[in-house]
């Protein structure tokens, strides 16, 4: 439904928040109804052109907003969620400097933060042996291995106490009695691999070790088995009570006579000044091995101050020890084995350090003690070392420093001194009923009050922490009383990691509960591993990132009556309980508001989605922890988080410029920041991981096996599952999700813009949910096949890929999919080798993870199939034929999804097969399958420019066309071996070569065929270009030709072996006007050829179309020939220094110039007066004294040359030879050649230079020679015979009469036998020749040329008659 989204009545702050929305579409959860915003952009094109330049927008200099696809922009939430909860501070950031009583206390029991989850009862048979037991008894847990131990006298007993009727296993090989018992990590190598523990049983007389290990049993379960190690050493009279092991080193210590710390050492086979078993004495530098100390206890010391506790700090090598004066000894495990004693601190010293923060408090006084002591590792903090617990109740964080600070500190280092940091007073003795504190007083470096008077947990008799901070203290209301009350409190990760003030630390906020259990404590375990939310402190507690991932934490407690299991509480199940008993006044609402203030939106969000997902939990009547399904709880959890999620937000005061998209402005409702926490919790053990590795066997072999557990991805994957259920069963309720019905609901563009920011949000984590739980699918299908034979069928280079790949990058990346479908592939193929059939195969890949084995991959693999069948057909067969040609039926359905890889193979298959035409044509498609908008072309058509994104478009389709390449490389080399024609029939091989070459010829992809013609240039097959009939070849070389003269030479060819003359010469044209780098004489060559065809017939071109073109070329022809002149004698002209002269001659030397210039610069400039008359006709110049000044110039400047070079011709010689080289190349004009300007200067030179030295009629001569009418000839002379001009005046005009004479005889003599008709040019001619000779003879001629004139007269007279 399209809903009109009105003007919102407050504009964003520097946004276009008017202009229209985009247009909406129907959609459903699975479709985005909102397209991705843009920059605002209508604004910009508004503004009228006509608009000065102040009042136009400056030019959009916005750099590219990226943009996500729905899956990366689901995974980018799920990795920035990841960073946010890693940035939980780390316990030096909440237990700072100074003192604090913060607790919450509730007095609901579902907000307990702890539960008795199972109460175990001690065996009978203990009892038993309790009652023989005669000097000692002393009790204990390993609660790691859910083992409870007592030691009786001489004898050692273990049971599991989870397991009814547990059987006793029992150490009863000597007779001394157990005065402490320890279990240790042996050092690595010194016992088989079966023992796994070792048991250090201290005696009166002795220390020995004992091997721990399990066997199953006929129930399936573990039963623990004793070892005899042969391993004791003597220690006698040294009271040993205390004991100790690094389970990083495997290295024992134990305390004895008092305060003085011994270490157990311990090899496999004795060595020179060594046994197998030893002690050293690490207080007073002195070595024993199986004696006991020399010093008497009388002279020790401080006689009367023994250890009471041992602990150790394996991350940074330390040994803490605590006395009975409540003196803290730090030792510093030497990597060389080595422990020196590094820091001792006093109580007195203790308190002076205290007394900085308070002033004066009853708990903290000298007459308190430390009861107990607990390391906390550097991966915990960095700062904080140690936590003691007073007797009192209170709790002091101490760190440890050495000169270098607490960076630099590692196991290789010792600190040197040690201060109290913290400060952690009981909480109030009423606090069972209300959180704040009692009384009051002023904290040191806060304003807030804290109780420093609380006797609630005094006096304290056992106290123990676990990370990350589990605090059990177990305190004696009352001395007459048998039991005793335990005080558990935890770190509240929800509050802690929700600093409202970043710029502040946060306050180290705990949650706590009471329990009582009516009996006496004596010992305390952590059942479960460790807690670690990350390997550095930062993060290290955040309880939240990991409640859905890791098992709660589980504290073992034994009695006096039993074992006692409390049960750490998450957050959802703490939710669950909340909504499911409502014990808030105002009920549900009221539980859900309570959340909020304390946890915010988006954890509350967080949590109610997963309690209606169904993780919360609870321990039922039989002491199991199940799921809570009841159906109001999950509709109670539902409703919270459709209700509370909160709405998406424009923040307005980030919107400065249009920078981003106002969508991008958004942040998503706590809903979302719910969701993506809820689905990162999930999925955080194994987003990171790899999802496979490769092992050795101990034999040597070779297999794959999951990072993550088989099972544990089967519980994301139903988490998800049941998540996805819900998104879409409540998708018509969350906004977000409703699809466009929800734009109905909005009133103002902001409103409109957020809640696209929210699908998209919302629409990016469902897709990602889709594709986490088909992945897990397909990594579940992957290890149900041989994953080792799967492995080594791949390619190397995909091998690696496998290996690296992550489950991140399998759900959320395109190289993720590919390599999924590559490992589809090999499964397919292996299948297929096994002999399954393919859809078999695929229906079963489909049915478990779709996405990963689409219908196209369906196809592909049946394509496989016919051709790896067509393959293994022999010979040249039909059938064959027939699955070849089925095989590229089928690849060309699925063109779109075939890689390069695989379109690789099927070409190689199908060459090996003589299958050409198939690979090229499935080449052909693929390659228009990459580009279907043929954008490649039009960056073809565009020049290639560079650094344009098309050419990557064009680099895809060039990929495929290279494959083409190769099969035409075979194609053609199979045909050079192969015969064409056997027994009048073509032969197989030419066959299939006609065949590939018509799909190559009849292709209509031009693109293919430009890199065609490329790849056959660059390997030099020019013949084939001019051999193609296509209409592209034309259009090719036309492009090419504008930067490469060698594709226009092609083109001119091409077009003279199609008989298309006229475009060949028009071609050659251009190649001779071109800039190309060519010699002046190659673009003569081209322009002669030029002229050549065009005068040849051209079918379809017009006459004077043809005219047009040989003018223009004769034009040319002649430039190019009077530059040719020019260069020739520029050569040989001697005035040119060698430098200016090659400068001109390379000037010339190439496309013909202008005439203009020619003239100007080059022959004018150098007195070439005869190309200066060939420059003339050319030019069609006809300025009359322009051309007789050139002239008379010429005749100077040859007659002087003449004159000058008395080796050459004689001067009236050289003058005919330039008169008679340029008659013919002026073509005689009447302009360039004017016989009656040259006729008179010629007579005129004869007669001043060479009279009496040339033949008397030698310049008559020359111009009848050259073809000169006669009749031009004779009217010159008749014109200067009556002008009468010098020199041929008076009686120098017998000259001019001689000449006009001798031209008239010639005259004569060649027409004569044409009758009157054709003598002298005709009758009228002749009798106007007979006219002058008649005035010759009585004004011009003498002696004999009278004479001979009248002769000629009769003679003329006769034949007129």
């Amino acid at each position: 439904m399209s809903v009109v989204a009105q003007t919102p009545q407050r504009p964003v702050p520097g946004a276009y928040t008017q202009t229209p929305a985009p247009k909406r579409y129907q959609s459903s959860l699975g479709q985005p109804p909102f397209p991705r915003s843009s920059s605002v952009t209508s604004q910009q094109q508004s503004v009228s052109p006509k608009q000065n330049a102040s009042q136009a927008p400056a030019p959009n200099t916005t750099p590219e907003v990226k943009r996500f696809s729905p899956t990366e922009r689901g995974a980018k939430t799920i990795n920035d969620t990841l960073l946010q909860e890693s940035r939980y501070p780390e316990l030096d950031n909440y237990v700072g400097q100074g003192i604090s009583s913060e607790y919450d206390i509730s007095n609901q029991p579902a907000w307990a933060p702890f539960e008795k989850r199972r109460t175990y009862n001690i065996p009978e048979s203990i009892f038993e042996q309790c009652n023989r037991g005669q000097l000692s008894r002393i009790m204990g847990l390993f609660a790691d291995l859910n083992l409870a131990w007592i030691a009786i006298d001489s004898a050692l007993y273990l049971w599991d106490y989870t397991r009814p009727n547990s059987e006793l296993v029992g150490f009863e090989d000597q007779s001394n009695p157990i005065t402490a018992v320890q279990l240790t990590v042996p050092r690595a190598g010194v016992f088989v691999p079966s023992i796994q523990r070792m048991l250090v049983v201290a005696t009166t007389a002795e220390v020995i070790l004992i091997g721990l290990g399990f066997e199953s049993d006929q129930s399936g379960g573990l039963k623990a088995k004793l070892y005899q190690t042969h391993l004791s050493v003597v220690a006698k009279n040294m009271s040993i009570q205390v004991i100790e092991g690094s389970a990083a080193t495997g290295r024992v210590f134990f305390a004895a006579h008092g305060n003085e710390v011994y270490e157990l050492t311990y090899q496999q086979e004795e060595k020179w000044f060594m046994n197998r078993c030893g002690k050293v004495n690490h207080t007073t530098n002195y070595t024993t091995k199986g004696f006991k100390a020399l010093t008497p206890v009388a002279f020790s010391h401080n006689p009367a101050e023994s250890v009471i506790q041992m602990v150790v700090d394996d991350s940074r090598g330390l040994l803490y020890t605590l006395s009975s004066k409540s003196t803290i000894r730090t030792f510093h495990m030497k990597p060389d084995g080595g422990l020196s004693q590094v820091i001792e601190k006093s109580l007195q010293q203790t308190l002076n350090n205290i007394g900085h923060m308070i002033t004066e408090s009853q708990l903290i006084s000298s007459s308190m003690s430390i009861v107990a002591i607990h390391p906390i590792p550097s991966r915990e903090a960095t700062k904080l070392h140690l936590m003691a617990t007073t007797s009192t109740g209170c709790r002091i964080f101490m760190s440890a420093t050495s000169s270098y600070g607490y960076s630099i500190m590692n196991s290789a280092s010792a600190p040197s001194s040690m201060q109290v940091q913290h400060v952690k007073f009981p909480p109030s003795e009423a606090a069972s009923t209300q959180r704040g504190p009692s009384s009051q007083v002023s904290v040191y470096g806060n304003s807030q009050t804290t109780n420093t008077s609380s006797r609630a947990l005094m006096p304290t008799r056992i106290a123990s922490r676990y990370p990350p901070g589990y605090f059990c203290c177990f305190v004696t209301k009352d001395a007459q009383s048998s039991s005793e009350v335990l005080f558990m409190s935890a770190p509240d990760a929800g509050r802690i990691g929700r600093s409202q003030d970043p710029s502040r630390p946060s306050k180290f906020s705990e949650v706590g509960l009471w329990l009582s259990l009516a009996s006496n404590a004596e010992a305390i375990g952590l059942a479960t591993p460790p807690f670690n939310a990350s390997s550095s402190p930062t993060g290290f507690g955040n309880e939240l990132a990991v409640e859905l991932d890791k098992q709660a934490a589980e504290i073992a407690i034994l009695t006096n009556t039993g074992i006692h299991v409390v049960r750490r509480r998450k957050l959802v199940d703490i939710f669950a309980a909340a909504v499911q008993f409502k014990e808030n006044d105002e009920g549900l609402e009221g539980e859900v508001k309570k959340f909020i203030r304390q946890y915010g939106r988006g954890e509350t969000a967080a949590t109610a989605l997963a309690v209606a997902c169904g993780q919360g939990s609870s321990v039922g009547a039989d002491s199991r922890v199940a799921k809570i399904t009841d159906s109001e709880t999950l509709e109670n959890a539902r409703m919270a988080f459709v209700d509370h999620g909160g709405k998406p937000l424009l923040n307005e005061n980030s919107v400065v410029d249009n920078s981003l998209p106002l969508i991008d402005m958004v942040r998503p409702s706590p809903r979302h920041e719910g969701l993506s926490l809820y689905v990162t919790r999930l999925v955080r053990s194994l987003w990171k991981s790899p999802i496979a590795r490769e092992l050795t066997t101990p034999t040597g072999g070779f297999e794959v096996s999951p990072t993550v557990s088989i099972s544990k991805l089967q519980d994301v994957q139903r988490d998800l599952t049941k998540l996805q259920e819900f998104l879409e069963k409540n998708k018509n309720f969350i906004d977000g999700l409703a699809g466009p019905d929800a734009l109905g609901r909005v009133s103002t563009k902001q409103e409109e813009i957020s809640l696209q920011a929210e699908h998209r949000a919302l629409h990016s984590l469902v897709v990602l949910i889709s594709n986490i739980i088909e992945g897990i699918s397909f990594v579940l299908v992957l290890f149900d096949e041989r994953m080792a034979e799967i492995m080594m069928s791949l390619p190397n280079e995909t091998r690696q890929q496998v290996r690296d790949l992550t489950f991140e990058g399998l759900f959320s990346t395109e190289n993720g999919k590919s390599l999924a479908k590559e490992l589809v592939k090999a499964i397919v193929a292996r299948n297929i080798a096994n002999g399954f059939s393919v859809d078999t195969v695929a229906e079963a890949l489909r049915r478990r993870c779709g996405s990963f084995c689409s219908s196209d991959d369906v196809i592909n693999f049946r394509a496989q199939e016919q051709l790896k069948k067509a393959t293994q057909v022999e010979g040249e067969s039909e059938n064959r034929r027939n699955l070849l040609n089925e095989s590229l039926k089928l690849f060309k359905e699925v063109v779109s999804t075939l890689t390069m890889d695989q379109l690789q193979w099927v070409v190689n298959s199908y060459i090996s097969s003589q299958f050409y035409a198939g690979a090229i044509e499935l080449c052909l498609i693929v390659a228009q399958e990459k580009d279907r908008a043929n954008i490649a072309l039009a960056w073809i058509q565009d020049g290639r420019p560079e650094q344009d994104q098309r050419a990557n478009i064009f680099n895809a389709r060039k990929s495929c066309y290279n494959l083409i390449h190769q099969i035409i490389t075979q194609l053609d080399l199979d045909s050079e071996q192969a015969q064409d024609v056997v027994d009048g029939q073509y032969t197989v091989t030419m066959r299939r070569r006609s065949e590939a070459y018509d799909v190559i010829d009849t292709s209509e992809d031009e693109v293919f065929q430009t890199d065609l013609y490329d790849w056959y240039l660059e390997i030099g097959r020019t013949d084939r270009l001019l051999n193609i009939r296509s209409p592209y070849i034309v259009t090719y070389l036309e492009r090419k030709s504008v930067d490469d003269i060698a594709p226009a030479n092609l083109l001119w060819q091409y077009y003279s072996q199609a008989n298309r003359h006229h475009d060949a010469a028009a071609v050659q044209l251009l190649l001779a006007k071109s800039g190309f780098a060519m010699s002046l004489d190659k673009r003569v060559e081209y322009l002669s050829r030029a002229r050549v065809n065009a005068s040849m017939h051209t079918p379809g071109v017009a006459r004077q179309k043809r005219q047009v073109l040989l003018r223009e070329i004769s034009d040319l022809l002649d430039i190019a020939s009077i530059q040719t002149d020019l260069i020739q004698r520029l050569k040989s002209d001697s005035r040119i220094s060698p430098d200016r002269k090659s400068e001109l001659v390379n000037n010339l030397d190439g496309r013909p110039r202008d005439l203009t210039e020619l003239f100007n610069l080059y022959a004018d400039e150098a007195s070439y007066f005869d190309i200066c008359l060939l420059i003339f006709q050319a030019a069609d110049h006809r300025i009359p004294t322009d051309i007789r000044a050139t002239w008379s110039h010429l005749l100077d400047t040859t007659h002087q040359q003449a004159v000058t070079n008395t080796s050459g011709p004689l001067p009236y010689e050289a003058i005919a030879t330039q008169v008679r080289s340029l008659a013919p190349r002026l073509s005689l004009s009447e302009s360039t050649f004017p016989i009656p300007d040259l006729v008179p200067m010629l007579c005129r030179y004869a007669f001043e230079f060479q009279r009496d030295v040339a033949p008397r009629y030698w310049v008559m001569d020359l111009f009848l020679d050259l073809t000169v009418p006669f009749d031009a000839v004779w009217a010159a002379l008749e014109a200067m015979f009556y002008n009468d001009e010098r020199p041929f005046h008076g009686r120098n005009r017998r000259f001019v009469a001689e000449d006009l004479l001798y031209v008239a005889k010639r005259w004569f003599a060649e027409t004569v036998r044409g009758g009157p008709a054709q003598m002298l040019g005709g009758e009228a001619s002749a009798q106007a020749v007979g006219l002058v000779l008649d005035l010759l003879v009585q004004n011009g001629l003498e002696g004999e040329a009278q004479v001979e004139c009248q002769e000629l007269m009769a003679r003329i007279e006769r034949v007129l008659r």
